[in-house]
């Protein structure tokens, strides 16, 4: 079920369609309520993880019909802003990430620190600035739908998870989302909450740029595209 432009749209309309079916509260709370948190989770991965591989061998199969010449300086803000994604996806992967898959869904331990004060949902951030990036810097159609269908996963999924916390936890999660932001930064800016960098540490820092550089040099192997190529050419 791969090759064209037309099952790689039907392969990330049932990727996408599974997500926010399943975080919809008339499926999730049913399930929830029969499986159980964790055996919900458990189903959640069995149906995903089949749509994923195949949204992926529908992409990397689909002919590269190519629609517009991205402009050079798309590729450098790729570049840029992929060690920004990088760092935000190593900096929630942390217990105190509320939002996180396997957390307790009844409790906060505690306010928004550390990366959080930038935003609560930090990890679907990286995955969305990854996807709008590689979109804004890639021209063709397969791209456009399977990186499309990425970032509109990561910029409203966390919307429906607000939603779902709002309802589990009232005020305790209105309070807590008051202190923070989905908009990265938004509530450091309104003074709603401070930056502060000694509470991020450096760990996730030098995890995120690690795995920025791993991607960087083994891009080309597992992907086919060079952006090593496009580092040289900023110093051209």
């Amino acid at each position: 079920m791969t090759g064209t432009l037309t099952l790689l749209s039907l392969a990330a309309l049932a990727f996408l369609g599974s997500h926010f079916l399943m975080s919809s509260q008339p499926v999730r709370d049913p399930l929830v309520k029969k499986l159980g948190q964790n055996g919900f989770l458990s189903f959640y991965t069995i149906v995903s993880i089949p749509l994923m591989v195949w949204l992926v061998l529908a992409y990397s199969n689909a002919p590269e019909i190519v629609y517009w010449e991205p402009p050079t300086y798309l590729r450098h803000w790729t570049l840029s802003f992929m060690i920004v994604a990088c760092i935000f996806f190593a900096a929630s992967l942390t217990p105190k990430n509320p939002t996180l898959a396997g957390t307790p869904e009844n409790k906060l331990t505690s306010g928004p620190i550390g990366i959080f004060r930038i935003t609560r949902h930090p990890m679907m951030w990286g995955i969305g600035i990854w996807g709008l990036t590689h979109l804004l810097a890639k021209g063709d159609g397969a791209s456009f739908i399977f990186f499309g269908a990425m970032t509109i996963l990561a910029l409203l999924g966390p919307l429906l998870i607000d939603r779902r916390k709002t309802r589990l936890l009232g005020y305790e999660w209105q309070e807590y989302a008051a202190q923070s932001s989905y908009i990265p930064f938004a509530a450091i800016i309104s003074k709603r909450t401070k930056f502060c960098g000694e509470e991020i540490s450096w760990l996730p820092v030098m995890l995120g740029a690690v795995l920025y550089m791993i991607l960087l040099i083994f891009h080309e192997t597992l992907f086919g595209i060079a952006p090593m190529s496009w580092v040289s050419n900023l110093f051209d």
